[in-house]
This record gives C-alpha cells, sequence and structure tokens, in this order.
C-alpha cells in the first residue's frame, strides 16, 4: 500500500505542477519528484519494519519534518534559475504540491498500520465513492440550488444532502459488521488479526455518525477545493491518465481532505 501511495502521489503532484503552469509558474519538476521519491522511500521503509519510523509519533514527527523543510530546500534549489523572478512562486507550488498530496497520501498509509487499520481504509474509500455517487445522481435528477456556480457549476446543495446521508448510512453499515467482516478477512488470510475490527473496537452509532459526517463533508471541500485549482487554471480535468473520468488528482481529491481526520480517529479516538 505504501508504495502504491507513492506512486499515485508523484501522478497526483505531476498533473498538479502542470496545473500550475497555467498560473504562469514555471515549476521544479525533477525536484519535486526527487523530494517525493525520498520521502516515500521512508514511508515504505516505515511500513516494512525497517526503521524508526513505524513508531507513531515519530512517524508524525517525521511527516512535521518534511513539509517544514520542503520551502526551505525547493527555494534553495530555486537560487540557481537565471530568471529569479521565477524562483519563488516555483519554490511555492512544489511546497504545497507536497503538503497537499504526499503529506495525505502517506497518512492513508499509517491509517492501514492502526490497529483495525484495513477496516479503517476500506470504510474511507467507501464512504468517499458513495457519497460522490449519490450527490451525483442526486444533484442531477432533483438538484436546484448551485453550491457554488463559480468554482463547480454541477454541485448543488440537494446533492451535498443526499451526499452526507449516503455516506452516513453506508458509513453505519460496514462498522455494524465491522466484526464480522474482520472475521472473513482473518479467516481467508486476507488480514491479521491486528487489521480486523473485534470486541471492543467496535465504536458507538453516535461516533459511526459523526465520523461518516466528518468525512463526506471533507470529502466534498476537498473536491471543491480542487475544482477551484482548476477553473483558475482553466481546465476540466487535471490530466488524462484515465480514460473518461480524468486524471489521479481528479481521483485522490477527496482522499486528501479525509486522510487526517481518518487518522486522528483512528490514532486518538478509537476504542480498544
Amino acid at each position: 500500500m505504501a508504495i502504491v501511495s507513492g506512486g499515485i502521489a508523484l501522478l497526483a503532484i505531476a498533473e498538479l505542477l502542470k496545473l500550475t503552469t497555467h498560473y504562469a509558474v514555471q515549476p521544479l519538476w525533477r525536484p519535486t519528484y526527487s523530494y517525493v521519491s525520498v520521502f516515500f522511500l521512508f514511508v515504505i521503509a516505515a511500513a516494512a519494519n525497517r526503521v524508526p519510523l513505524v513508531e507513531t509519533t515519530s512517524m508524525i514527527y517525521g511527516l512535521a519534518l518534511a513539509a517544514a523543510l520542503a520551502p526551505f530546500v525547493f527555494l534553495t534549489i530555486a537560487m540557481h534559475r537565471t530568471e529569479l523572478v521565477t524562483g519563488y512562486p516555483a519554490a511555492a507550488a512544489s511546497s504545497f504540491a507536497f503538503a497537499y498530496i504526499a503529506i495525505p497520501m502517506a497518512l492513508l498509509v499509517q491509517i492501514r498500520q492502526q490497529p483495525a487499520g484495513a477496516i479503517l481504509v476500506i470504510f474511507t474509500l467507501l464512504v468517499v465513492w458513495s457519497g460522490d455517487i449519490f450527490a451525483y445522481f442526486v444533484g442531477k435528477a432533483i438538484g436546484r440550488h448551485k453550491m457554488s456556480p463559480e468554482i463547480s457549476p454541477n454541485k448543488t446543495w440537494e446533492g451535498a444532502v443526499a451526499s452526507v446521508v449516503a455516506s452516513v448510512g453506508i458509513g453505519t453499515v460496514w462498522f455494524q459488521n465491522g466484526a464480522a467482516i474482520s472475521t472473513w478477512f482473518l479467516q481467508h488470510g486476507l488480514i491479521e488479526r491486528r487489521d480486523g475490527m473485534f470486541g471492543l473496537q467496535q465504536p458507538s452509532l453516535l461516533v459511526i455518525i459523526l465520523l461518516s459526517a466528518i468525512v463526506n463533508i471533507a470529502a466534498q471541500l476537498g473536491d471543491l477545493v480542487e475544482s477551484l485549482i482548476k477553473r483558475g487554471a482553466g481546465v476540466k480535468d487535471s490530466g488524462t491518465i484515465l480514460p473518461g473520468h480524468g486524471g489521479m488528482l481528479d481521483r485522490v481529491d477527496a482522499l486528501l481532505f479525509v486522510a487526517p481526520w481518518v487518522y486522528v480517529y483512528a490514532r486518538w479516538i478509537q476504542p480498544g
């Protein structure tokens, strides 16, 4: 999962840097790819239990340090440009790309490593996807009130409400059947026992509803933020890597806003 997350992060960052060219920015292509690649090598090594970063607190310090160092690294590299006026915008774009994409994708890996991590990762994906599907179909069928016409003309408040309801419903069903699902996964050798949700790890109904709602709202906000970036750049999709579905950033924009919230739940709130 760490390897896949790193690959997705690099593809999404490539698309984001390409979008910045529409804002008259000349990106630091190779330095950004190199910095993100080295960062994910540490994430992958941590996931494989090969370096001390596997300990949660150390991992958080590692993420914070990488994000804090990024502006200084990219500004130092930008000093060597002939046109100095392009240096700061390029460094800012690279620093933002790292914080916006690489850090949340690394947190998704960390969610997988927490107790009941497998159940939480699938929960995250199901809640985001179900909310997105219901927002689209309900908004298209009965949507009348535009949510943000200048940023995303097709999004409606009716679709947004339907999205929240769907996510809460799917999230509740998933968690309430978490023990049975975990047992099935365990019996078929798909997970280890610590990766599933058993016994005291079952959250209360109120917690499930709140978490599902927060995840959905964060997902919708993430989608709107990416739409803002694309709208400012004057493009419809972030890329063409997925025919008919746009770019990689289009597929993970919601997860980027969701991952930190689910990680907070998994690390500090989850019972058991």
